[in-house]
């Protein structure tokens, strides 16, 4: 028998990241679950007491500040101990990108386990969404919300497998590219692109350099100038327009920049592709088509 509290969500279930349901429990000695399969991710993190858990053949002994990861259509089975049965808080949950980031957390069926001193926290985040736990777009938000909060606990803690040098290297560059390519609109300079990766500015290089043959800056700049070409030649927005549109605050930079790398002022350019695709337009969009393709590649 156990003491618990629960809660599942219903309607339309489809997203990048969705809860499904939640709760918390305080068990009785011996009180089990399983052997069972869920359809979706499941997450029980200990408050208190302790148990055992078992998946994929092994089974591990835990106790407060551990919790565990029950994969979709994994079986798997616990139990609370006979003199200190635990409490724990749970979260269900699926979505598109559930499996990554599961798995850029370091948990799997094989590596199911984690530690965290932040008790306090992972039951704020599920008090929380068991008390906005009516229907409305509002509450479905804070759930969800919540829900990523309680992920990030684990994410803090969790242990990440170590990867060889190789993997560590492309996994900057796929970050970094996916930060410029999220981020070329706004001012962003290197140093932030470097910070939001965690190395320093001369890694950065080096990387870029062995992955690509360019610089950070180079690609920034090559990437925010060819978004600046489309805009020049699908829209009639004003130069100025366009120069904030791809994260350059000063005009003037930005022909500069504009003119360095495409041999013509950006009005120069769209007169030129509004005279019609001529040969020397059509190597122009080859070489964005190109550019792109190779960005694709590597975020691949």
């Amino acid at each position: 028998m156990e003491k618990a509290y629960q809660l599942e969500f219903s309607g339309k279930k489809t997203g990048s990241l969705f809860l499904n349901c939640c709760g918390m429990s305080r068990t009785e000695p011996f009180h089990s679950f399983g052997p069972a399969i869920k359809p979706h991710y499941l997450i029980h993190f200990i408050l208190n007491g302790k148990g055992r858990f078992s998946i994929g053949g092994k089974e591990y002994l835990l106790e407060r500040g551990c919790g565990f990861l029950i994969p979709p259509e994994e079986l798997a089975f616990y139990q609370a101990d006979e003199q200190n049965p635990w409490t724990y808080v749970w979260v269900g949950f699926y979505g598109s990108m559930a499996r990554e980031l599961i798995s850029s957390m370091g948990l799997s069926a094989t590596s199911p386990v984690f530690q965290s001193d932040k008790e306090e926290e992972f039951y704020q985040a599920v008090t929380d969404m068991m008390e906005h736990n009516t229907f409305g777009i509002a509450n479905e938000l804070r759930r969800n919300g919540q829900l990523q909060l309680f992920l990030s606990l684990i994410a803090e803690s969790a242990h990440i497998e170590e990867k060889g040098e190789a993997d560590k290297a492309d996994n900057y560059v796929r970050r970094a590219t996916e930060f410029i390519l999220s981020n070329y609109c706004n001012p962003i300079k290197v140093t932030d692109v470097a910070d939001y990766v965690c190395i320093n500015r001369s890694y950065l290089y080096t990387l870029f350099k062995n992955a690509m043959g360019i610089s950070p800056q180079q690609f920034l700049t090559t990437f925010r100038i060819s978004k600046a070409q489309e805009l020049l030649e699908l829209t009639s927005l004003p130069i100025e327009s366009i120069a904030l549109s791809c994260g350059y605050s000063d005009p003037l930079v930005f022909a500069k920049s504009f003119k360095q790398i495409k041999k013509m002022s950006p009005s120069a350019y769209r007169k030129e592709m509004q005279k019609g695709e001529t040969r020397k337009n059509k190597e122009q969009l080859k070489q964005i088509e190109d550019f792109i393709n190779k960005i694709n590649e590597i975020n691949g």
